[in-house]
């Protein structure tokens, strides 16, 4: 069904407008132009949805559960909250795995985020003998998002070592057995969409690195994999292989403009310009990153390469995408010592590029996906800015709660209270 919304602003990375409507038909949008005759938004304005790039959804148990120290880890760190996260982990099964998972993805969508990309560790029973169908928690996952409605990037995870045994695949060969008939099982259920991933340089040895690699080239599929993310990581890959996560990634061939690095929090120079060399991307998760205390991205300088950027919420400790981006600016103002640092070449805030970041377009377009937001103008926030600092006080000065409304593929998957 054609519709055609006309809201009092419609946003883009560069501030807002008025008198625009918005026509999308089958899912897509096929006109932004001048506001005539539409379906009146009194009191809202469009904005694109929020893409969150990095997800564990069954991680959302673990709010609450680990903002304390035990009596045996008085030093407490990413690697003890690893322990309480293996635990919980032990403990799903492809029900409390679906359920789980629907919470969070509703609770995604009342955030904001229009799409999500699911980094799937979980694949087998707790005794780490295989489920019947050998993607039982993956269907589960992509089964929660269908329900909600939420756009999905499912991208089963590769892991050879380390972790706990129902992480893990016996080889390459079997891993790549799930992905293809994962691919087919999910080939007619948009939005769904299947890509691959290795966990970690720490979990996947560098045969398997170069297998993932062609792989994911010969089926042109998205490549995820975090890397840098912790100082021992990179002492760790240094000792085995002699050089630092991001230059292995680069000798295997695993970097690639189809390639998304999580974290890269403890990136160098040389590895943020292998990056950049590559055409590869970052994936940051601020609140996440700041839970674990993981470090700051080095954004300033993935900016001057010009190296894509998108966020994610990772273990799910906050949803908001707003306070994503804030952190990630207010971030790189705490390492550089000065205001407004992530400004792309031309412009004068980083609000703009702080919006494509989250929403990985500049605009809604004629032809993209009917996935976008209603914000609601009432807030105390934002109720009394000028339309051209709006998207700043989005950004800066806003939440979630300003999130109305959120439309995925042409149809409303979640409105708020009236």
């Amino acid at each position: 069904m054609r519709r055609t919304f006309v809201p009092d602003l419609v946003l883009d990375s560069n501030g807002a407008v008025s008198n625009v409507a918005v026509t999308f038909e089958d899912g897509r949008i096929v006109e932004v132009g001048p506001a005539t005759e539409g379906e009146r938004l009194p009191g809202r304005a469009l904005a694109p949805g929020f893409v969150n790039d990095h997800s564990h959804a069954f991680q959302r148990g673990l709010r609450g559960r680990v903002e304390h120290r035990s009596s045996d880890h008085l030093h407490d760190d990413f690697w003890t909250w690893r322990e309480k996260m293996y635990e919980l982990a032990e403990s799903m099964d492809p029900d409390s795995m679906q359920r789980t998972a629907e919470r969070c993805y509703g609770e995604m969508l009342s955030a904001g985020y229009t799409s999500v990309t699911e980094f799937h560790y979980v694949h087998h029973r707790s005794d780490a003998t295989h489920y019947d169908d050998l993607n039982a928690l993956a269907k589960a996952v992509a089964e929660a998002a269908e329900n909600v409605g939420i756009r999905l990037v499912l991208l089963p995870t590769a892991y050879a070592r380390g972790g706990i045994p129902r992480f893990r695949d016996a080889s390459p060969e079997a891993y790549f057995e799930r992905v293809d008939a994962l691919r087919e099982w999910a080939a007619d259920r948009a939005p769904v969409e299947v890509g691959v991933a290795a966990h970690s340089v720490r979990a996947v040895p560098r045969g398997w690195l170069e297998s993932l690699a062609e792989y994911a080239r010969i089926h042109s599929l998205p490549l995820h994999i975090h890397a840098d993310e912790q100082p021992r990581e990179i002492e760790e890959s240094e000792e085995e292989h002699g050089i630092k996560p991001i230059e292995l990634l680069a000798e295997t061939g695993f970097l690639g403009p189809r390639t998304t690095v999580v974290h890269a929090t403890h990136a160098d120079e040389n590895e943020l310009d292998l990056l950049s060399k590559h055409d590869s991307s970052v994936c940051v998760c601020p609140t996440t990153e700041g839970n674990l205390g993981d470090g700051f991205l080095p954004a300033e300088g993935i900016l001057k390469r010009g190296i894509r950027l998108s966020i994610g919420s990772d273990q799910h400790a906050r949803l908001d995408p707003f306070e994503e981006l804030r952190e990630l600016e207010t971030n790189a103002r705490r390492l550089a010592g000065r205001r407004n640092v992530l400004v792309a070449e031309g412009e004068t805030s980083p609000t703009p590029y702080l919006l494509r970041t989250g929403w990985q377009r500049d605009r809604l377009k004629p032809g993209a996906p009917a996935d976008f937001v209603e914000i609601d103008l009432a807030p105390p926030e934002i109720s009394d800015i000028e339309p051209e600092h709006l998207t700043s006080a989005l950004v800066f000065g806003a939440g979630r709660d300003v999130v109305a409304a959120s439309w995925v593929n042409g149809q409303c998957v979640y409105r708020g209270e009236a």
